[in-house]
Order: structure tokens, then C-alpha cells, then sequence
């Protein structure tokens, strides 16, 4: 498998928050503020869209560990953006510096772990999970 990667690489994604993505809508919390899941899933966006250029057809990453800190509470209406910079390449096992900012504060941090998987090889054995069980 050629894969062509480096520290340093970068990615970011955007979201404006909504009734969608509030913690009431999660039920992760009862006020109408960005939610700690939503912030996450964000940041683990951003890891993914940062790498996938790089890999080899056929292949993709998976979360597979995230520590993460949320720092401020953002309302309906503002826009969210989660960055993210690759700081460590073990084998399959990458590791992602993740920030996340408002339009006022920075909102959320983190480290995150994503692992190269072959997306058909992964798909045949989760549904072969689903047969056993």
C-alpha cells in the first residue's frame, strides 16, 4: 500500500449551528448551545477530509480514539470550524491535533487517532459480524 503522507498535513470543516446539532438535539444536555458530540464529529471531519487525498483508492481512515475539551458554549446561528494538523504517523495509526473555534472563541481541543483501513476488507468483515450474531 503506497501511501503518501506527512506530518504537518492540515484539514478543516465549517458548520453553522443549528437546531440539528444543539445538545437538546443530541440529548446530551438540555440548552440550545453547539453540542460536545456535534464539535467532535466536526473535528473528526476535518482529520478525515485532511487525509483522503492521500490514500491509495479503496482505502479510508477511522476514528478510533479522541480526547477532547469543550471550552465554550456556542449558540444557533454562529458558524463552527474544526482544524486539524496531522502530528503523528505510526504505521496505519495517524494522530491529529484538533481545534475547534466559533466566531468569537475558540470552542474545543484535542487529540485525535484515525487508522488507514482497506474500506472493502473492513465493510466484508463488520458484515460478517452481522451474520455470526
Amino acid at each position: 500500500m503506497d501511501i503518501n503522507l506527512q506530518t504537518g498535513i492540515k484539514g478543516e470543516s465549517k458548520v453553522v449551528v443549528s437546531e440539528n446539532n444543539t445538545a437538546i438535539a443530541y440529548g446530551s444536555g438540555g440548552v440550545e448551545v453547539f453540542a460536545t458530540p456535534a464539535m467532535i464529529a466536526l473535528m473528526e471531519n476535518a482529520a478525515l477530509n485532511s487525509v483522503e487525498k492521500f490514500l491509495p483508492p479503496g482505502h479510508t481512515t477511522v476514528g478510533i480514539n479522541i480526547q477532547s475539551s469543550h471550552l465554550a458554549a456556542t449558540p444557533v446561528g454562529m458558524e463552527v470550524i474544526a482544524r486539524s494538523e496531522l502530528i503523528r504517523i505510526e504505521g496505519k495509526k495517524l494522530v491529529f491535533k484538533v481545534e475547534a473555534y466559533d466566531e468569537k472563541d475558540k470552542i474545543g481541543e484535542g487529540i485525535h487517532e484515525r487508522f488507514i483501513i482497506d474500506r472493502e476488507k473492513f465493510m466484508a468483515k463488520c458484515e460478517g459480524k452481522k451474520q455470526s450474531g
